[in-house]
């Protein structure tokens, strides 16, 4: 399909500008001037309009959306084993695919056009992917330890299994996903990282998130989270490393070293009492930085343009320094260095030859106008509510607020009976 979008206020890599847009085939074919040729099957107008890149969550955990507003005001160690472990093990399959979905209603409504996720289920992933349509590279959570070898190395075969079945479906990619060094011994990581390598898998994973993990690294193998998967090999230029919220000088190096991307989770951390991990030391070392919401239980929400206000406000005020995470860096963080993390050179921005995930805003609304500066206005001033319309590949999936691929009425019913089913009430 060729969709024309003409005349609207485009986030440009250059800056802001008022121009068309012309899509081709899912891609971004031409700025301003329309392609030899080009016929649209579809014209949107940007009257009142403001065209951004799709916003991508780095890191979250759609199948715990269930477990939104049932588990607060915990300490991280509480709502984790006490709280969300045993929830967890009432889900039956069918249980997560509409916890997906509702999840992937939010994050379209609310400007996500891709996300990374770590959990379990696979095939509701794959089933709540394709037929959304939005983009998703995901991981299944992975726990184990030498200790029960065989069951260790079963688990990352079925996962590989699966990864084989059905790599190559449209929109979703894999990761191999070692849950956390409390979770997965050092043994467990140097096997995954081992068959990273050989297949050439991205890794994700969560790291230095709390105090107490920290405490406990440091006392089983005398370093810190850090150090632990770099030497078991899991640190490359496709980690995604989640949190690295308690990291020192030195953690902070080696992460810049090996290129790792780091999906920073702001509001999660601080629900959590985790504190506020150190963006802008790690900024100025050079670490590849994302945005992630984390999951429905821990953040309560997984509206992107939440976390992308407290990305750019509490550093400014935990460093004293206006400047600590600007309006345009936090953009370029939730867009196209979460296309990075994502595995996506071509995403994330908008210009020729760039894939054609795109969110329009209506900026006709009091908290929006007026406009100065749009960066600004995205950073500090909207809300997430602003979404009109999201284009995933160049495929139309929500517009002027209506989705086009969800039965939303019955998404809302099903979640419903999930949580009366595993007592979430």
């Amino acid at each position: 399909m060729n969709i024309l979008i003409k005349d609207i206020l485009a986030v440009l890599p250059g800056g802001a500008e008022t121009c068309s847009v012309y899509i081709s085939d899912g891609m971004i074919s031409s700025i301003s001037e329309a392609p030899a040729g080009f016929a649209a099957d579809k014209t949107i107008y940007g009257a009142g309009k403001m065209l951004i890149p799709g916003l991508v969550n780095a890191h979250t955990h759609a199948g715990m959306t269930a477990f939104r507003n049932c588990a607060d005001d915990l300490l991280f160690n509480d709502w984790l084993f006490g709280k969300i472990f045993p929830l967890e093990d009432k889900l039956q399959g069918n249980d997560v695919y509409w916890a997906v979905m509702l999840a992937v209603m939010e994050m379209l409504r609310s400007g996500t056009t891709a996300f990374i996720d770590m959990y379990y289920f696979t095939d509701c992933y794959v089933r709540a992917v394709g037929e959304s349509g939005i983009r998703c590279a995901y991981s299944r959570g992975m726990t184990g330890n030498v200790g029960d070898a065989a069951a260790a190395e079963s688990k990352l075969r079925e996962i590989l299994e699966e990864i084989d079945k059905w790599d190559g479906r449209g929109n979703l990619t894999f990761m191999l996903g070692p849950h956390a060094p409390y979770t997965c011994d050092e043994g467990i990581q140097r096997e995954v990282a081992a068959e990273a390598k050989r297949r050439g898998l991205p890794i994700h994973t969560h790291l230095a998130e709390s105090l107490t993990e920290i405490e406990t690294i440091r006392e089983q193998y005398g370093c810190t989270p850090i150090e632990l998967a770099d030497r078991a090999g899991l640190l490359t230029d496709t980690t995604v490393a989640a949190h690295c919220v308690h990291i020192s000088d030195s953690d902070i190096k080696i992460l810049a070293q090996r290129g790792v991307h780091v999906a920073t989770n702001p509001v999660s951390n601080l629900k959590l009492a985790n504190g506020v991990a150190p963006i802008p030391k790690m900024l100025k070392a050079g670490v590849k930085v994302a945005l992630g919401t984390d999951s429905a239980a821990s953040n309560n929400s997984l509206n992107m343009f939440r976390d992308l206000s407290m990305l750019t406000l509490i550093h400014k005020g935990m460093n004293h320094d206006a400047q600590a995470v600007t309006a345009r860096e936090g953009f370029e963080i939730s867009t196209k260095n979460g296309a990075r993390a994502l595995g996506y050179g071509n995403l994330g921005e908008i210009k020729p030859g760039n894939i054609a995930d795109l969110v329009i805003l209506d900026t006709d609304r009091p908290n929006m106008q007026p406009i100065n500066d749009p960066v600004a206005a995205l950073a500090y001033s909207a809300s997430g509510a602003e979404v009109e319309t999201v284009i995933v590949g160049g495929c139309v999936l929500m517009e002027k607020g209506e989705f086009l691929t969800i039965d939303e009425k019955q998404v809302y019913y099903e979640a419903e009976k999930v949580c009366e089913r595993i007592g979430t009430r």
